[in-house]
């Protein structure tokens, strides 16, 4: 099992043909990934190859999913144009929009957020480096990679993880990967102050998955996401967690690294996140470094 995509998972490329989106797209198909659509306006009838695949491109979402079946979109599309991506990804009423995008003007996600509501489509990120739900064997067969983290670091297994930050993902995943355990599936959710989807979903969605036995969050200075999330995992998580928030030494009022890690107002700091973990009987790291430790101790004992 896994949350969100499998190696069943029909994906599209919006923005295939740009550097960054063709270069991921390689990656992806490379890892076995399922990708079956790209998207360029004014490039429809075209074909995006690499190696054996030769993947159709199509002028807009609507018609990609309508003639292969896509249900994931993968946005790669740059930050003006972003915001109007994710809706057409809607509009489309796909079961996923995936929004790698740095740079979205937050007021452009505020709308986006807005015409959302009531809608089919789940979005993740934008600013996140996607997700990755690893398959075993060579080339990681029967896996799913959507975003811009490096697969091969992956492992098939049992631990949950979600992240707000792209690089403290891919250190979780090395760390239990080189200790022998593998993940069910790991959810980059983006650092930006107004994404699509939180710490609180992904922890639902891993307690309820049967094949996900233990989690790590990760989660920054800003907002107060990681504390929503600890509160409920208090209540309701049937699972081990382990923990880490980065921004520590952070001075108050800077923003540092993402768009959203900004302490204001005596809210978001890191220590009252850690005291929120840690009142929820969640494991802390002090460190990046003893993430998987951390959630090995707590888990195995």
């Amino acid at each position: 099992m896994s949350i969100l995509v499998d190696s069943s998972s029909r994906i599209l490329v919006q923005g295939i043909t740009g550097d960054f989106g063709s270069r991921h797209a390689k990656l992806s198909l490379d890892y076995g990934t399922h990708v079956v659509a790209g998207v360029t306006p004014g490039k429809g009838g075209q074909f995006f190859e690499h190696g054996s695949h030769r993947v159709p491109i199509f002028d807009t979402v609507a018609e990609a999913a309508r003639e292969t079946g896509a249900t994931v979109s993968v946005i790669f599309v740059p930050p003006p144009f972003a915001a109007d991506g994710i809706l057409e990804a809607v509009d489309a009423d796909l079961d996923l929009a995936v929004a790698i995008t740095e740079g979205i003007p937050v007021n452009d996600m505020v709308k986006v957020k807005a015409a959302m509501k009531g809608r089919k489509t789940r979005l993740i990120g934008p600013n996140c480096p996607g997700l990755v739900t690893p398959g075993s064997g060579e080339h990681s067969h029967g896996g799913c990679r959507i975003g811009i983290a490096p697969g091969y670091i992956h492992k098939k297994g049992n631990v949950g993880v979600v992240s707000r930050s792209g690089t403290l993902t891919y250190e979780a995943v090395w760390q239990l990967t080189c200790r022998g355990y593998g993940q069910s599936t790991c959810v980059g959710i983006g650092g930006d102050p107004v994404n699509g989807t939180s710490h609180l979903d992904v922890m639902k969605m891993f307690n309820e998955d049967p094949e996900t036995e233990a989690i790590i969050m990760i989660g920054e200075i800003g907002g107060d996401a990681e504390e929503t999330a600890a509160a409920w995992v208090k209540e309701h998580c049937k699972k081990p967690v382990a923990a880490f928030i980065a921004g520590a030494t952070a001075p108050p009022g800077r923003r540092m690294g993402h768009a959203g890690a900004i302490v204001s107002g005596g809210k978001g700091t890191a220590q009252g996140k850690i005291e929120a973990l840690k009142a929820a009987n969640i494991a802390v790291a002090e460190t990046p470094s003893d993430m998987a430790d951390v959630l090995i101790k707590r888990w195995k004992g």
